[in-house]
């Protein structure tokens, strides 16, 4: 029987801005896919290129400074970056969901939190306005929203950090997406809230099939929910792997270094562990390996070539001249 195809593929896709009369590219080379009912977490650093990866997919990225340098996104079949603007508003919000990272420059201030869900429910899904409204409150109930009937009428202002996340993922799920893009979800939320936020995520998609791209910096969060795993590093993907392989056997230095990073109860070290140096500046441009200054491995060759993602194992591949690379490394 032939695999599913991919409800969302992305292929080499670059995205590049203009500063000062410089330009860096954000996202270089980035390749991917999602099917319906997987999950797939990206992992990396704060400027590694995660958020502006999803908000390319979402075809959100301003042009300018952006620009779309090549690639291609293909979400069931069409190319967004093809797509008539028209044809992507309509794709926002009802086939395609996503949870912004910062809710507060995400939800309009000037329009009650529970009319920004009507609005959107009454444009995808064409219900009355009391429908609409009824809809919007039960999911406000279903993110935890306390007092829900009084919450939908008032404005972001008036909601804690919190709160307005939760606001934020009512009206990502309000339409059952067949995609849904969740850039940090559980940030701004104590881990009560955040269980019950990805258990509401996870029966969502049992119940429709919807693929969820997962973009977080917490490793507990990925091991637990995702099927599979990106890490990227300044703009590129250096291991790609299913959640299992990647944390039982990680292969790139970077990945080896996020994993020693994470705190742990069962051993006992007197700091936690570091990835030494920092990431390069965007507008440098670099011959070879992005992490060749930061790693214990990098030789002549990694500072000079730069390694493609290649496999080394069934759906794990890894850009590293070094792979695979012994466990006790870790």
């Amino acid at each position: 029987m032939m695999a599913e195809a991919p409800i969302l593929s992305v292929e080499d896709l670059r995205v590049e801005f203009g500063v000062d009369r410089n330009v860096f590219r954000a996202v270089d080379g980035v390749s991917f896919s999602v099917r319906r009912g997987q999950t797939l977490g990206i992992v990396g650093e704060s400027g590694c290129g995660k958020s502006v990866t999803s908000l390319a997919i979402m075809r959100l990225v301003s042009v300018p400074p952006g620009r779309y340098a090549g690639g291609r996104v293909t979400f069931d079949g069409q190319d967004l970056l093809k797509l008539p603007e028209s044809k992507m508003r309509s794709l926002r919000g009802g086939r395609m969901g996503m949870i912004f990272q910062e809710p507060m420059t995400s939800l309009n201030p000037v329009y009650t939190c529970g009319d920004q869900i009507i609005e959107s429910l009454k444009v995808h899904r064409n219900l009355s306005p009391q429908a609409a409204r009824d809809r919007a409150i039960e999911l406000f109930d279903l993110v935890g929203l306390p007092s829900p009937s009084k919450r939908v009428d008032d404005y972001p202002h008036q909601l804690s950090g919190g709160q307005r996340q939760r606001v934020m993922i009512a009206l990502a799920l309000a339409n059952d997406p067949d995609l849904l893009i969740a850039d940090e979800p559980t940030t701004a939320l104590d881990v009560t809230i955040q269980a019950q936020i990805l258990e509401l995520m996870k029966d969502l998609q049992d119940r429709t099939g919807t693929a969820i791209l997962l973009i977080t910096h917490d490793l507990g969060v990925v091991a637990e929910t995702c099927d599979e795993v990106v890490v990227m590093y300044a703009g590129t993907v250096v291991e790609q792997a299913p959640t299992s392989a990647l944390f039982g056997d990680p292969q790139h230095p970077y990945t080896i270094g996020l994993m020693a990073a994470v705190p742990r109860i069962d051993v006992d070290a007197d700091r936690l562990a570091t990835i030494e140096g920092s990431v390069p500046p965007p507008w440098q441009v670099l011959k070879g390996c992005r992490f060749a200054s930061r790693c214990p491995l990098a030789d002549d060759r990694c500072r000079n070539e730069p390694p493609p993602l290649r496999a080394i194992a069934p759906a794990h591949r890894v850009a590293c001249w070094h792979a695979p690379i012994d466990g006790a490394m870790a």
